[in-house]
């Protein structure tokens, strides 16, 4: 008690200073106020979730109020504890044949004790930060795994569109199908037709009219218009039913074999957590690319894991499905502005007040209607935008198998064979190895393709001794891996053959830069970062710029230490010399059209071959670029090279200042206007991107320029970034910086200020503005630093326009 009163008194006399007793009383802590934003983004939310909240709930063969439970709390408590803030966790249809199997093998009320005790496991995923390790599952298998529930569930759903009911598998409600459509059910089946209509025309509304009903969600749309055409009609037709909750069931205590449950949990656990955590992701990736202010940090996946536990052992404790992120209702969030948590709270408010209150609305929708929305979401899961990617990187084989694992023997057990069939594929590729040996005018090639490993040293031996003692050989290494026993192989013998008179040249497959070990120095010398080793103490040290340069390596300078050569020299070699031809004297370096030439000739050679098909088919469908790329025409900018882009990626526009004329006659230049439109209009990219660099001499040129000095070409052509340095000069708004450390001088100054003109620019041109309106194109401004190999990409912060460097495991590109 005397420890208390005092800290009270002395709180009060502190009170009474600062606010005499004439004084109003101070206004007690600011109450939390909800933005506009998520106030109406979870309107939108709850209207999509509602619908298929039913739906999925009838897919699985719940109680459909277990769909309203689940919607609730994922909303409620998994918005409140996850680390995703606009992820909207609820009923997933990935989960449906899950739930639907557990329901038919242990019944209801073990199906939520199978989903509480998932939750637990969750939360112990979340504990031990094991989240970042889920995402190392191959896409292909996660696609495959999400494609497969979809066909499950569409052809579930298609047996009560057609006014049947659906049968326990795949293959029996195949094998019933042809019995279904020789009994259809008139009335069942055009309330779904009409369903499925509404569904694919709303979204394609025209004209500034449509634009103003797409806000109104499809899914809404098609039930509530279904429901009004049966009810209209008098369509005699199964409906929704939702008993009373004093009737509603809650878990109960496992029943079943042991085996069987852990089974059941960890099959429940696995695809709750996968999906979750990949939700989340793409949540980050729609975040970011979203037009206008409003900052929203990245997901915390670990303790995204422990909120999707909790919610889990929630909604199975109060007798609902269980619970994961959900792709529709996310992008949804997103796209409707939501800026906090607080949209997705809300919208599970608005699904228990719906519960409570919207009983009689919601028992007039046909079961009909339901089966149809949840079909066709089923249908939207098998993405050909994904089969096209799996296609591109050749896993199409572990993602067929997933599938039909899924559709065939179930979820967990698709799963474990599209995890073997990857760990075979992986294999299969690393033991692939191509080893060809040719003889082509006196010169022995001996061309290895593919990883280079212990594996495959038997018939890299084979090859090697192929080529006669004195000859001269060339081995050329067309792959990024070469293990210890292959170097060792591959040493030797070119010891071996050059001591017997021989020459030996081994090269990449990248215009003839040779490949040095992999891992360590062969002659154990310390490497002082800029310099690799060679395969022998006779060939020459590449530097990675070497590519680039003549397309040739230097002979690395002597290390301490180092003798003289066995031909007698000290290995070193000017600058102004490349390697003779026969006799090995060096040659004058060459220069202008010669060096091109010789460029071009390794392109034929070496490249061309490697990007031929892909060049043929880019000729035959023509370009279809994402982004468009406006960058300076600086030749130490490789835009390919630091966007790691290939041929058809990017729609590139270079001029001096990466600057973007405003539009209007004054503007007295029509290219990269036309470029612009170019590519928004008939190209359709769906992000623009400025890219200004360090030591630009056109931002030099703007500091320099004399007010009346003359108007050369170049000079008129800088008017464009005038208002570069008038912001920069005159201090409206925010200065723009680096994140980490200021600009290093006004150069660099100006070049970020110029990058965020330069969009200010982008966003008065016409084509610009109509896309950014509509949501079809973002934005972008990026400085590369030149010197540091470091590009940062522009972000909005507080404190104005920041550049944010680009980090390995964080910001892409």
């Amino acid at each position: 008690m005397s420890a208390c009163v005092p800290a009270r008194a002395a709180d009060s006399d502190r009170t009474e200073r600062a606010h005499p007793p004439h004084s109003p009383p101070p206004a007690g802590p600011p109450r939390p106020r909800i933005a506009g934003a998520d106030l109406s983004a979870s309107i939108a939310v709850f209207l999509i979730a509602l619908p298929l909240s039913l739906g999925i709930a009838l897919a699985t063969g719940a109680p459909l109020q277990a769909g309203l439970v689940a919607a609730a709390v994922g909303g409620i408590v998994a918005g409140r504890i996850g680390g995703s803030p606009l992820q909207v966790s609820g009923p997933a249809a990935g989960l449906t044949v899950v739930t639907a199997d557990l329901i038919q093998h242990y019944g209801w009320r073990t199906t939520c004790a199978i989903t509480v005790l998932a939750g637990i496991a969750q939360l112990g995923l979340g504990c031990l930060r094991v989240a970042r390790g889920a995402l190392a599952v191959s896409p292909a298998i996660v696609h495959g795994m999400l494609a497969g529930i979809g066909v499950t569930i569409a052809v579930a759903q298609l047996h009560i569109v057609l006014g049947g009911t659906p049968q326990s598998s795949v293959p029996d409600n195949l094998l019933a199908l042809p019995a279904q459509l020789a009994n259809l059910h008139p009335a069942a089946l055009s309330v779904s037709l009409l369903t499925l209509t509404l569904l694919l025309l709303w979204p394609r509304l025209p004209g500034r009219a449509g634009r103003v009903l797409r806000t109104v969600p499809a899914a809404l749309v098609a039930v509530a218009g279904a429901t009004a055409v049966a009810a209209a009609a008098g369509l005699l037709l199964p409906k929704v039913d939702l008993p009373s909750w004093r009737n509603h069931a809650l878990a109960g205590l496992p029943e079943g074999p042991v085996l069987g449950l852990a089974a059941a949990v960890l099959t429940t656990t696995l695809v709750c957590s996968v999906q979750s955590l990949l939700g989340a992701v793409a949540v980050d990736k729609l975040v970011s690319g979203r037009p206008g202010p409003g900052h929203v940090g990245r997901s915390d996946l670990d303790r995204e894991l422990l909120g999707q536990g909790t919610a889990n052992i929630v909604s199975g404790s109060l007798g609902g499905l269980p619970v994961a992120g959900v792709a529709v209702r996310s992008s949804a969030n997103v796209k409707a502005g939501a800026v906090s948590r607080n949209s997705t709270m809300l919208h599970g408010v608005l699904v228990v007040i719906a519960a409570l209150l919207m009983v009689p609305l919601l028992e007039l929708i046909p079961l009909a209607s339901l089966a149809a929305l949840v079909m066709a979401v089923g249908i939207q899961m098998v993405s050909l935008h994904h089969i096209r990617t799996v296609t591109r990187h050749r896993e199409v084989l572990v993602y067929a198998v997933t599938t039909l694992g899924v559709v065939s023997l179930g979820v967990l057990e698709g799963v474990a064979l599209g995890i073997t069939v990857a760990v075979g594929v992986a294999l299969h590729r690393l033991t692939r190895t191509r080893i060809t040996h040719e003889e082509k005018k006196g010169v022995h090639h001996v061309q290895v393709r593919g990883q280079l490993t212990f594996l495959a040293v038997p018939r890299l031996s084979r090859a090697l001794h192929l080529v006669p003692q004195g000859a001269d050989a060339v081995v050329a290494l067309d792959g990024s891996f070469m293990d210890h026993a292959a170097y060792e192989t591959l040493q030797d013998w070119q010891s071996t053959h050059t001591a017997r008179g021989g020459t030996v040249e081994i090269t990449g497959h990248r215009a003839g830069v040779r490949i040095a070990e992999p891992a360590a120095l062969a002659s154990g010398h310390p490497s002082d970062g800029s310099e690799e080793a060679c395969v022998s103490d006779t060939d020459c040290r590449c530097r990675p710029w070497t590519a680039w340069r003549n397309h040739q390596c230097e002979r690395p300078r002597p290390l301490p230490g180092d003798g003289p050569r066995p031909d007698g020299t000290d290995g070193t070699k000017r600058a102004d010399e490349t390697e003779g031809a026969a006799g090995g004297e060096p040659e004058p370096t060459e220069t202008g059209g010669h060096e091109l030439m010789r460029g071009i000739s390794a392109f034929q050679r070496n490249t061309a071959p490697l990007v031929r098909g892909e060049l043929a088919r880019l000729a035959r469908e023509g370009q279809r670029p994402a982004h468009l790329f406006l960058t300076c025409a600086d030749s130490r900018v490789v835009t390919s090279m630091i966007t790691a882009s290939g041929p058809g990626d990017l729609f590139v526009v270079r001029n001096v200042g990466n600057l973007v004329p405003p539009p209007g006659a004054e503007s007295g230049d029509d290219s990269v206007a036309a470029a612009i439109e170019y590519a928004v209009e008939v190209l359709a990219v769906r992000s623009i991107t400025v890219c200004g660099h360090s030591g630009c001499g056109a931002m030099q040129a703007l500091l320099d320029t004399e007010p009346d000095g003359a108007r050369t070409p170049l000079r008129r052509w800088l008017r464009h970034g005038r208002p570069s340095l008038r912001r920069m000069g005159d201090g409206s708004g925010p200065p723009s910086r680096l994140a980490g450390r200021a600009p290093a001088d006004a150069v660099e100054q100006l070049c970020l200020t110029n990058v965020v003109q330069q969009l200010d620019h982008l966003r008065a041109h016409e084509p610009v503005a109509r896309a950014l309106k509509d949501g079809a194109l973002e934005l972008h401004g990026m400085y590369f630093h030149v010197g540091e190999a470091q590009a940062y990409l522009l972000t909005e912060q507080d404190e104005g326009k920041v550049f944010d460097r680009v980090r390995s495991a964080g910001l892409a590109m």
